[in-house]
């Protein structure tokens, strides 16, 4: 077969996913709302379950919802009558997925469900089917063309569209922001990207705190010390007035002045720039470029003047945030 060929069929494979996708588009209504809406209200957990593909697909969507903060998992269907149905709960949501609405090894599921008055959503593609008439929440996806006539694609592919609209749309009923995501995503680049300021700052005795009265020679010890290259500056009051860097020590010996007899207040920058603990840190880092710096104070909303923390530009570029 010629090689364009093959172009041509991926082609056609697609144009198919498009079509159904834009039925499913036109399909979705009222009955979508309140299927988010009982999702997002949940108090226990949302179980999925498929058979064949439609499994896969249900493995998939599960995986979705946990990752946005929805309690889901999947349940095989050919285990589900030897004893796995113990693990469905009065309080938890059934998704049943079936293209034909009509798959025999999800009967007694659906059976269970209803028995247990426990709240049953379905996926299916047809009015006359069980699962359509057991269905508290009917989600009715469109009639769709296969590609090859026989694969299930553009099927399973409304339904994993359906699947993730629904995991999107209740991830914003919930209000489930980047911080929330960072908690139960905290490795990876993804994690990496969503950690804060607080996650990788510097703390505790770490932070190079001088008062504004000490003369120069004490602070030099200290930055030598704390090797972070600044000084956080303070009055009296403990508020943060300023910071003295190793490269303003180095401008000051150049004009030979007599630095060491200073004090830091003399020396120092006043209003350093700061970043609050709960900002990204990829937030941090572009701060940090855009001033052309290489530290800034953490403060916490309650109190922009009083320092908690220091972030370095090295404690960013070793979590892999960029």
């Amino acid at each position: 077969m010629n090689k364009k060929k093959f172009i041509s069929i991926a082609k056609d494979v697609v144009n198919l996913e498009i079509k159904a996708l834009q039925k499913l588009k036109n399909n979705i209504n009222n009955s979508f709302n309140e299927a988010v809406i009982q999702i997002a209200k949940c108090q226990s957990k949302v179980i999925l379950c498929g058979v064949g593909k439609s499994g896969l697909i249900a493995s998939k969507i599960a995986a979705t919802l946990s990752s946005v903060g929805t309690p889901s998992f999947s349940l095989s269907a050919g285990d589900s009558s030897h004893g796995d149905l113990g693990s469905i709960s009065k309080k938890d949501i059934l998704i049943l997925i079936s293209y034909s609405g009509q798959t025999n090894e999800l009967k007694n599921i659906i059976q269970y469900a209803n028995r247990n008055k426990i709240l049953l959503i379905g996926i299916m593609s047809k009015k006359d089917s069980i699962l359509y008439k057991a269905s508290d929440i009917k989600l009715l996806i469109p009639k769709v063309e296969e590609s090859g006539g026989i694969v299930p694609t553009s099927s399973t592919t409304v339904q994993l569209a359906l699947g993730d609209a629904l995991a999107i749309a209740t991830m914003q009923y919930k209000k489930f922001d980047k911080l929330d995501f960072k908690k139960i995503h905290p490795a990876g680049s993804l994690g990496a990207q969503l950690k804060t300021v607080e996650d990788i700052m510097l703390v505790g005795n770490k932070i190079p705190f001088v008062n504004e009265n000490k003369k120069m020679a004490e602070a030099i010890k200290l930055l030598s010390n704390k090797k972070l290259g600044i000084l956080i500056v303070q009055n009296k009051m403990k508020k943060t007035i300023g910071i003295v860097t190793d490269g303003q020590i180095r401008r000051f010996n150049q004009k030979k002045l007599n630095l060491l007899s200073m004090k830091v207040k003399e020396i120092m920058t006043k209003n350093p720039v700061s970043v609050e603990k709960n900002s990204l840190a990829a937030k941090a880092l572009a701060l940090m470029n855009a001033k052309k710096i290489t530290s800034l104070c953490v403060y916490d909303q309650k109190n922009k003047y009083k320092t908690i923390g220091v972030v370095h530009i090295h404690n960013i570029l070793q979590s892999n945030i960029s």
